[in-house]
């Protein structure tokens, strides 16, 4: 059963996804499907290694291309413009908060799950820490439950 839950992205991250799905369509596939002609041509295909690792190759991208449609046909694009400026938190916003136990400033931008990458400073509004922000203003201070126990973010500025 398909799922109605929305896949919120960024134009940037809509454009990536997009990129990627066409890529895998258009140039991926033709050089697998070279790959697994030149693995034929070597005679016996229950030996062949390459024949082997280029269908499994196929498989992957085949499945890698059926995720990606699925996330592009029931997407919803956050439009940065109209999140940022805003007074409040929400999918979209660039935000600098304070992790008050480490002292710590940090910079994130709240995203969909799909496009959460912590190591680029994009967390989901799906992550505890996401939840807790969303909705949240400047000046607030959030408390996040972690494994470690409690954490709490002052939120500095939405930018």
């Amino acid at each position: 059963m398909e799922s109605s839950k929305k896949n919120i992205l960024t134009a940037e991250g809509l454009k990536k996804y997009q990129d990627e799905l066409d890529y895998l369509k258009v140039e991926k596939r033709k050089e697998i499907a070279q790959a697994i002609k030149e693995a034929r041509s070597q005679g016996d295909l229950s030996e062949n290694a390459e024949y082997q690792a280029a269908k499994d190759e196929q498989r992957l991208m085949e499945a890698r291309i059926e995720e990606l449609e699925a996330i592009l046909t029931n997407v919803e694009v956050v439009d940065l413009d109209e999140a940022n400026g805003q007074s409040v938190i929400r999918i979209g916003s660039k935000i600098r908060v304070k992790d008050l136990e480490f002292n710590e400033e940090l910079d994130y931008q709240i995203v969909g799950s799909n496009e959460a990458d912590t190591d680029a400073g994009k967390i989901s509004n799906e992550s505890p820490l996401g939840i807790a922000l969303v909705g949240a203003t400047a000046g607030e201070v959030v408390t996040v439950e972690a494994p470690v126990g409690e954490i709490r973010y002052e939120i500095l500025e939405i930018k």
